[in-house]
């Protein structure tokens, strides 16, 4: 096992973001010597006592700040939450205010991955949006460059911004194949990103 790693930090309500997170961190793991850190973070409610176990009973455990201190990269996923990412994410980055104050992530790379309900569902502000508090973290936001053609032939998700997938009204929709390569092709850009910023 590395110890550099790229963290694949998620969101997941219906299973399709999860989803593109083992694809990512698929790509990630192509490139030699990166490992990919794959983590989701606890549901948000209006009940203002802790609801949720230390550990989740399924999936991926959750993130931690040590997680996201150490790591070389970061890709960050959340379903699209009227055009913007899920609170339970949006609450996690609230706490990172200590790394944040220490410069933690400075000079590191970070990508971006989305789900919708519907095509034109916000996946592109949701992408952007998630970068803002990266930035703000001192991270280099990273896209999907158009060499990868699967931008070009995409009939579903997929853009620039970041990975991104059409899951449908009932969250029924396959990854479908451009979208499964640009998940992959995005885990694997990170990767090697942030062995050439860190050398």
């Amino acid at each position: 096992m590395s110890d550099k790693y790229i963290l694949v930090l998620y969101y997941s309500r219906y299973g399709a973001t999860e989803k593109m997170a083992k694809l990512i961190g698929r790509g990630v793991e192509q490139e030699t010597g990166m490992e990919a850190r794959i983590r989701t973070v606890p549901a948000v409610s209006a009940n203002t006592e802790t609801t949720e176990a230390e550990v989740p009973a399924d999936g991926a455990i959750y993130c931690s700040e040590e997680d996201l201190r150490g790591c070389s990269g970061l890709i960050m996923g959340s379903p699209t939450r009227f055009g913007n990412m899920a609170a339970a994410l949006k609450f996690f980055l609230d706490g990172t205010g200590a790394a944040w104050a220490s410069g933690a992530l400075i000079d590191k790379p970070f990508a971006a991955f989305t789900s919708t309900a519907s095509l034109h569902g916000g996946q592109e502000s949701t992408l952007l949006t998630m970068a803002i508090p990266l930035i703000h973290h001192g991270m280099i936001y990273c896209g999907i460059p158009y060499s990868e053609t699967a931008l070009n032939t995409t009939s579903s998700g997929g853009t620039p911004y970041g990975a991104s997938h059409l899951a449908g009204a009932n969250a029924s929709n396959d990854i479908s194949d451009d979208e499964s390569t640009l998940c992959i092709a995005l885990g694997k850009r990170i990767a090697r990103l942030s062995t050439a910023l860190s050398s």
